[in-house]
């Protein structure tokens, strides 16, 4: 299915800001799901140590044998790593605490900020088997986020509704312009998602418009809101789709899939025009 994306080859997307708890896995996890659910084929690469996309796609330790450090390594290609989960049209490359090391054991390559993006190219397999891969990336601007941005196409932000958060926001587009000055001079930002919103909360109804104040069109029409379901989901090892699919939570998710599917065939159909 093309229209994720206007090249031939699958589309490669990081979910990442590096404060923590703004629902970045969460977003991962679920958008992934709610894609998978339209049938696109998506691979999750779990890039964050923590290994919660792991978890909450089902891939427990004792499942994790090939991961994103192997992939790192050039032990374990792209194709070799991947393990299907309990969704439909999904897979995963799982993440151990090995990669709380990368820094470390990569720090005198002088290829290290590009590891990724090698394995991804250098493996032609899994090409022809997914249609999107999903970066979940760690809650900081280390190395392991540095090869998922020089590694993808665009940058998905998951912003939390609440004070700081542009503040934080900062950091992280100081950090992709100087990627596309040095590494990836295609990288944009795919868009901008307000999180954990509570509407009933004028703090986060005050965000919520400073973000769209300030950034316009990157930030999503879809919110994610504050929802018990999505946070009961990770605990049984699935995303809220498959954990309760008619939950506040799901359904905003999949409204989020939708608008992406839509950017992308807006902006393809405006390529095709300035081409004819």
């Amino acid at each position: 299915m093309s229209d994720l994306s206007d090249r031939p080859e699958p589309r490669v997307i990081s979910v990442a800001n590096q404060k923590g708890g703004v629902g970045k896995t969460t977003t991962a996890v679920n958008l992934a799901a709610a894609l998978a659910e339209q049938g696109y084929k998506i691979l999750v690469l779990d890039l964050d140590p923590q290994g919660n996309a792991s978890t909450g796609l089902g891939i427990g330790p004792d499942k994790r044998e090939k991961t994103t450090y192997d992939v790192l390594s050039r032990d374990v290609s792209i194709n070799e790593g991947m393990q299907p989960t309990n969704v439909k049209n999904m897979w995963i490359i799982p993440s151990t605490t090995d990669l709380s090391s990368a820094d470390i054991d990569f720090m005198d390559r002088k290829d290290r900020i590009f590891l990724l993006r090698s394995a991804l190219s250098f493996d032609e397999a899994w090409r022809e088997k997914i249609d999107l891969v999903l970066i979940d990336c760690p809650p900081s601007l280390n190395l392991l986020t540095l090869n998922a941005m020089v590694a993808s196409d665009s940058l998905l932000v998951p912003l939390q509704s609440e004070f700081f958060a542009l503040e934080g926001l900062s950091q992280l587009m100081l950090t992709v312009r100087e990627i596309r000055a040095s590494a990836n001079p295609d990288l944009r930002i795919e868009g901008i998602v307000m999180t954990m919103f509570d509407g009933r909360n004028r703090l986060a109804q005050q965000v919520d418009f400073d973000a769209r104040d300030t950034l316009g069109d990157l930030v999503f029409e879809t919110v994610i809101p504050r929802n018990v379901r999505l946070s009961e989901a990770p605990s049984f090892s699935m995303p809220v789709l498959q954990y309760d699919g008619q939950s506040r939570g799901a359904q905003s998710y999949r409204a989020l899939a939708a608008e992406l599917i839509g950017r992308r065939k807006t902006k393809q159909k405006a390529l095709q025009e300035g081409a004819a």
